[in-house]
C-alpha cells in the first residue's frame, strides 16, 4: 500500500475519548517490549509516528493514528511487564477488553509475538479474549532479524504449539529491521479492510 499520509490524532483512556466516526480500526496488541511500535512505524515509512522506548510498559494509553485519512491503526498498551505499578495494569485490563469488547470499527487485531521466545501466559489470555469476540487475528512473529534463517520455521512452530493453534495457522515473520515481511503483513491488512 501507498502511505500518502500518517499522522497521530489522539490518545484516549476509556470509551469516552474514542473518536467518533466509522472509518475502520486496525488495532496492534501485542506484549510489552515486543517490537510494535517499530513495526507500525516501518510499515507507514516513517521512523517517529509512534515512539519508540527501551522501557517496557512505556504506552499507557490506546492510541490512534490516522492513515490515508482512511482508516485507523491503533496502538494497544502492552501488556505482561512486571514493572509497571499494579494500579497501572488493573486499569489497562477493562480498558482494552472494553475496546476489544464494544468497538463496532474495530476490524482485525495484529497480534505481535517475539520470535524469539514462546508465549506467555498473558499472550495466551490475549488469544482468548480475541476469539471469545471473534476478532480476526493476524500473527506476526517480530525480530525475525535477531535469529537465523534457516531456524524460523522452528521458532514459528514453537509459537504456534504455545498458543494452542491448528498446524495451518499463519504466523507471518517479520522485522523492522529490515522489513522482511512487511508487503505479506500488508496484504492481509488490505484483506481486512476490504471485508470491512
Amino acid at each position: 500500500m501507498r502511505i500518502a499520509a500518517a499522522n497521530f490524532v489522539k490518545s484516549c483512556m476509556g470509551e469516552k475519548d474514542l473518536p467518533k466516526n466509522d472509518l475502520p480500526e486496525i488495532a496492534f496488541a501485542g506484549r510489552s517490549n515486543v517490537g510494535k511500535s517499530s513495526l507500525i512505524n516501518c510499515l507507514v515509512l516513517r521512523k517517529d509516528l509512534v515512539r519508540t522506548s527501551r522501557t517496557p510498559g512505556k504506552t499507557q494509553s490506546i492510541n490512534f493514528f490516522i492513515i490515508n485519512n482512511a482508516f485507523y491503526f491503533v496502538d494497544l498498551p502492552g501488556y505482561g511487564y512486571a514493572r509497571v505499578p499494579k494500579e497501572m495494569r488493573d486499569k489497562w485490563r477493562p480498558m482494552i477488553e472494553g475496546y476489544l469488547s464494544e468497538r463496532g470499527e474495530l476490524k482485525g487485531i495484529i497480534f505481535i509475538l517475539d520470535i524469539r521466545h514462546a508465549p506467555t501466559e498473558d499472550d495466551r489470555t490475549m488469544k482468548e479474549w480475541l476469539e471469545y469476540y471473534n476478532i480476526p487475528i493476524i500473527y506476526i512473529a517480530t525480530k525475525a532479524d535477531k535469529i537465523k534463517r534457516g531456524d524460523i520455521a522452528g521458532h514459528i512452530e514453537m509459537i504456534r504449539k504455545g498458543l494452542g493453534l491448528a498446524k495451518d495457522s499463519a504466523i507471518l515473520p517479520f522485522s523492522a529491521h529490515n522489513s522482511s515481511g512487511r508487503d505479506v503483513l500488508w496484504k492481509a491488512i488490505n484483506a481486512l479492510l476490504k471485508e470491512a
